[in-house]
């Protein structure tokens, strides 16, 4: 998940003008989540699934596009934040209600408010803490990441024609589990640290056209395979770390 980060050089002001460009994608993105609660409540849940993956794009470009044309502003960075909000945060756990929590009474909308309540508290650290946090990482499943894989589930589910009913129970932990993941101080890759201009192998370009290949074939399938295994990780490299830092030879003044 990325920022509209204000652009300062030297002594030069923060920009609070409005640039058209980077935030017609912020309301893009804005509006597919706002689409898919529609969607849901008229009970196309599949086309309310792929509008919250469509909101994932768009949200994924508008701070590169200001980037590159600089234009970056703190108009631009509130409004993303509450563009993920609505996309990342409201659509996706009203989506998982209508679909199949709405089944399970107060326990089937208390599992949706918390995973809304866990998104909101993502965004509200990731805002104030982006500047002090090690750039690789995100403290915490990124909330875009959390509503893929709700939609996902939806998706694949709904795509199987296999009702709700038979997986109320596993819905209600998946919501549980992305919610709680938001807020954990579980590590997960940011990816910001590969170069856009370093050259790579061609085999690289090969398992791109593969990846390509196989997301025709069953994107529903794909995508959700592919955000349970980034949730996985984040797991199992947060494991890891506590694992080295408790085998760590102790300090002479720790001792």
């Amino acid at each position: 998940m990325k920022r509209n980060l204000p652009y300062q050089q030297g002594d030069r002001p923060v920009r609070r003008g409005i640039y058209f460009l980077p935030n017609a994608l912020t309301t893009a993105a804005l509006f597919c989540g706002f689409f898919a609660v529609v969607q849901a409540m008229n009970g196309r849940f599949m086309i309310a699934a792929i509008a919250i993956f469509c909101a994932l794009i768009f949200d994924g470009m508008d701070g590169r596009v200001a980037r590159l044309t600089n234009s970056q502003s703190e108009f631009g960075a509130q409004y993303d934040s509450l563009s993920d909000m609505v996309s990342f945060g409201v659509a996706p756990s009203l989506v998982m209600y209508e679909w199949g929590l709405v089944n399970l009474g107060k326990w089937g909308w208390l599992a949706a408010f918390i995973y809304c309540a866990g998104a909101a508290l993502r965004l509200a650290r990731f805002n104030t803490n982006s500047e002090v946090l090690d750039k690789r990482f995100f403290q915490g499943l990124p909330s875009p990441a959390a509503a893929s894989l709700i939609a996902g589930f939806v998706w694949v589910l709904d795509d199987n024609k296999i009702s709700a009913q038979t997986v109320l129970w596993p819905a209600f932990f998946l919501t549980l589990f992305a919610g709680f993941a938001m807020v954990s101080n579980l590590p997960y890759h940011s990816f910001k640290d590969l170069s856009r201009r370093k050259s790579v192998p061609f085999v690289a370009i090969l398992l791109v056209v593969m990846a390509f290949t196989v997301i025709a074939f069953d994107p529903p399938l794909f995508l959700f395979g592919l955000f349970v295994t980034y949730f996985l990780s984040g797991l199992l490299l947060g494991v890891w770390r506590l694992r080295n830092k408790q085998s760590a030879p102790m300090k002479p003044e720790d001792a």
